[in-house]
């Protein structure tokens, strides 16, 4: 199967692309710049989401496209922020369907990136992906997110909508900011503690998307979260467990809102998120525990 992988060049884009490199598919990744350290077996097509539709070659070419092209959530959210994030998603998906529209060939799969952002703030509350979305700024982003890439449906594009928790890889992302503090024992919780954190190691996301691609029976929203989530707190206790650090601070919600303005909502928020989807088609997870998926990044230095 010939892949094309949008916004490809980052973290999970690389990943994922080597991993289908291993499964024998061929790769082809787009992003604004081509980086220096390409893997040779990976072609590359230069697309900026909000310059215009993809170039043909990269639509046309595919068996199945994975849609990660997206601004970075984790800036502070002024008006302009905001503004970005959502064009260069919404609009974005608006252009690659666009450029489906258009093709002489056209993929059979549209996997989308989204997010658990869609729930919202829920505190204890169970969810899957029949639950409603929520309400803030990732929940309607996402929401509006999902209904862009859902109109390649029209065109006969069977579409998967990958809600990703929080991704787990020492290389980078949210853990990788953890590491330095965490590792000077100066690991917090951050506000009450009790929020719910909805995780995934990163191997265990890249099979998924993989095994949505190939399993024609995965369709529509598909929570990339691991089966057992778990609060800041016992997170924050998991994380010094494996680094063997003490964390016994605490960050107050306030400062937390002053530091970082609006997104700090991204690390207050409760999602206690369920992959019945992924489970119901089969999917097993490698890493479905915090404290084996922790071993594991942290076992080596980061590749």
């Amino acid at each position: 199967m010939q892949v094309t992988i949008t916004g490809g060049t980052g973290l999970i884009g690389r990943a994922l692309a080597r991993r289908l490199l291993e499964l024998g598919h061929r790769v082809r990744l787009t992003g604004r710049r081509q980086p220096s350290d390409l893997e040779p077996a990976v072609s590359f097509t230069a697309w900026d989401a909000l310059s215009g539709p993809p170039p043909a070659e990269a639509v046309e070419s595919a068996d199945a496209i994975v849609h990660l092209a997206g601004e970075s959530v984790a800036q502070r959210w002024t008006a302009e922020a905001k503004a970005r994030i959502r064009a260069s998603r919404i609009e974005g998906t608006q252009r690659l369907v666009q450029a489906l529209a258009a093709a002489t060939r056209r993929p059979a799969t549209l996997v989308s990136a989204s997010a658990i952002g869609i729930y919202g703030d829920r505190g204890d509350e169970w969810l899957d992906e029949s639950s409603s979305p929520g309400e803030g700024f990732l929940a309607e982003l996402a929401r509006d997110w999902e209904q862009a890439a859902a109109g390649a449906r029209a065109l006969g594009v069977r579409v998967v909508l990958v809600r990703i928790g929080i991704v787990l890889d020492a290389r980078g992302g949210a853990l990788r900011r953890m590491l330095t503090p965490f590792r000077f024992g100066l690991g917090a919780r951050l506000g009450s503690g009790r929020q719910w954190m909805s995780w995934i190691h990163i191997a265990d996301l890249v099979e998924l998307m993989a095994f949505a691609l190939q399993n024609a029976r995965v369709d529509g929203p598909v929570n990339a979260v691991a089966p057992n989530p778990v609060t800041n707190a016992e997170f924050t206790r998991a994380l010094a467990r494996t680094l063997r650090r003490p964390a016994l601070l605490r960050v107050p919600a306030f400062l937390l809102r002053t530091g970082l303005g609006e997104m700090a909502a991204v690390l207050l928020a409760s999602q206690r998120v369920r992959p019945a989807a992924a489970l119901s088609a089969g999917f097993a997870f490698r890493f479905p525990e915090l404290e084996g998926a922790l071993s594991d990044l942290l076992a080596a230095p980061p590749r």
